[in-house]
């Protein structure tokens, strides 16, 4: 069955709540719920197009699909950064100490969800082709 539609509809919905995590200072669940939303993102592409999509690396998951579309330069850059915040934004075991809400910035999480909003028009302008 073809849920492109269903990836699309739950990676914007994460990221509203990226943004509105941001807005309340939940900095380490924004930048989780970003890097979650352009992984759905792209997932929805492989959807439409009947392909499997492995892995949970927004870069991974991007690079597979420039076999098939010109993928910019500066996405996969933004994908190597969504991805660093998907273990490590979650676990405290992934960091020499302290939890990972004492480890994130608001600035960053409002650079992870400018990342995750350019990945997910990407994949929009993408499927709007299809």
């Amino acid at each position: 069955m073809e849920r492109s539609r269903d990836w699309l509809d739950q990676a914007e919905w994460d990221l509203a709540h990226a943004k509105n995590d941001a807005e309340h200072g939940f900095y380490d669940w924004s930048c989780f719920s970003a890097q979650q939303a352009a992984e759905k993102a792209v997932r929805a592409v492989f959807q439409k197009s009947g392909a499997e999509a492995w892995g949970h690396s927004v870069a991974d998951l991007l690079s597979s699909l420039s076999q098939h579309y010109r993928v910019p330069e500066d996405l996969f850059r933004a994908a190597l950064e969504l991805d660093k915040a998907y273990i490590p934004a979650r676990y405290p075991n992934a960091h020499p100490s302290g939890s990972p809400r004492g480890r994130y910035t608001e600035e960053e999480a409002r650079r992870l969800i400018s990342h995750a909003e350019r990945i997910i028009r990407f994949c929009k302008d993408i499927l709007a082709q299809a």
